[in-house]
Formats: structure tokens, C-alpha cells, sequence
């Protein structure tokens, strides 16, 4: 995941708005807590998903993936008033910290966390997805991106988190694990999908974001 010169990266660092004390404590509390703290989108990410939040002003957010809450936390930020973000989480081990932090953030009614497996859970959610972020399981990326997309209207935000996969994408594709493999199939799914236009950002993993047409 190291793209950038590590000084390159420190100066951009002090040079974004800084970090809440709510989520430097739930940075702080992933990397004591949790095996793969790296999983975490942190504070260059969170920045960059609650700017194009804030910047798109959503109604509605649907995020696949939801870890211990950062990125929920994040986006959330842009929410219209009466606005809504649908987390999915398959993991039930990061649900009792994630509902910490919404509740600290006071974000509980605003944020509906739903635990269970993302590729049953999204057909039942009839919404209109103004954001959807995506950062879950590799090999679902592809199904995810099918099961949202009708969903997004003119105008509406995807964005996909690992697109990169730590360069991985480079390698010769005999060499090619299985999520390397679907990423680079998920990659080459939105490039060819007329609905869309996109671009990745090489930026910590690489980012992508689909704006549909």
C-alpha cells in the first residue's frame, strides 16, 4: 500500500485537516484491539470520503464493509438532515466497537448498522443509493457493483476501496491470487460499463470512483 514517498505522504498529512479526537481515539483503538488494523480506512481516507460526502450532500449511503466505523463515521458527515447510511457488515466481531463510536459520534440514528452477509442483505434494501462505498470481500466486488448499480441514480457516487491491492494488479496474471484475480476483473466490470465513468486514484490502495452517468 505504499505508493507514496513516506515524506511525500507526511506532508500531505500535515496538511489535511487533521483528525477529530473521536477519530484519532477509534484509530488508536482498531490498532490495539484488532489483528489487521491496516483494514481501517484512516485519516487521509476519511478525509477524501467525508469531503466527496460533503461535496455530494447524499440522502441516502450504503456501505459494504463496515470494519470498526471509521469510514461510516466518515461519510456520514455529508448526509442531507434527514438523511440515512446503511453500513453492512459480515464480521460480528467489529459490531459492538463500530456501535460505540456511532453512539459517541452521535451518529446512532443516523447510521443503521446491519450485520449478515452483504450479498442477501443488499436485494432487500429498496433505496435509492445517492453513495455507495464499497470495502468488503475482494471476490464480491463484482456482485456488489451488480447489485447496486440500478439503485444509483444520474449523478450518484461509487466508490471502491483496494483497487490497487498493494500492486498486485501488476503481476502477471498466471502469478494471481484469487482476490487479485477479482479485483482485476471488478476493475475491467466498471471500465467497460457505459452507464459510469471513472477513475483510479492512487491514493493509500488505490480508489475508485465511478460517477454514473
Amino acid at each position: 500500500m505504499d505508493f507514496l514517498d513516506k515524506n511525500i505522504e507526511q506532508y500531505a498529512r500535515l496538511f489535511t485537516s487533521p483528525e477529530s479526537d473521536l477519530m484519532q481515539d477509534l484509530n488508536r483503538e482498531t490498532h490495539i484491539k484488532k489483528l489487521m488494523p491496516r483494514m481501517l480506512s484512516g485519516h487521509m481516507q476519511g478525509a477524501f470520503l467525508s469531503m466527496i460526502s460533503q461535496m455530494l450532500r447524499p440522502k441516502t449511503i450504503l456501505e459494504i464493509g463496515t470494519y470498526t466505523g471509521y469510514s461510516a463515521i466518515a461519510l456520514a458527515k455529508g448526509l442531507q438532515e434527514n438523511g440515512k447510511l446503511y453500513t453492512l457488515e459480515f464480521n460480528e466481531e467489529h459490531e459492538i466497537m463500530a456501535k460505540s463510536y456511532f453512539e459517541k459520534a452521535g451518529l446512532t440514528e443516523k447510521i443503521e448498522f446491519i450485520l449478515g452477509d452483504a450479498t442477501k442483505i443488499i436485494p432487500t434494501l429498496k433505496n435509492e443509493w445517492d453513495l455507495v462505498f464499497i470495502d468488503a470481500d475482494k471476490n464480491n466486488y463484482g456482485l456488489y457493483y451488480d447489485l447496486i448499480i440500478d439503485n444509483v441514480p444520474s449523478g450518484g457516487i461509487i466508490i471502491a476501496d483496494n483497487v490497487l491491492w498493494s500492486g498486485k494488479v501488476l503481476m502477471d496474471d498466471s502469478k494471481l491470487d484469487e482476490d487479485t484475480k477479482a479485483i482485476k476483473a471488478f476493475n475491467k466490470k466498471v471500465m467497460d460499463d457505459e452507464r459510469v465513468e471513472n477513475m483510479i486514484l492512487p491514493f493509500r490502495d488505490g480508489l475508485s470512483l465511478i460517477r454514473k452517468k
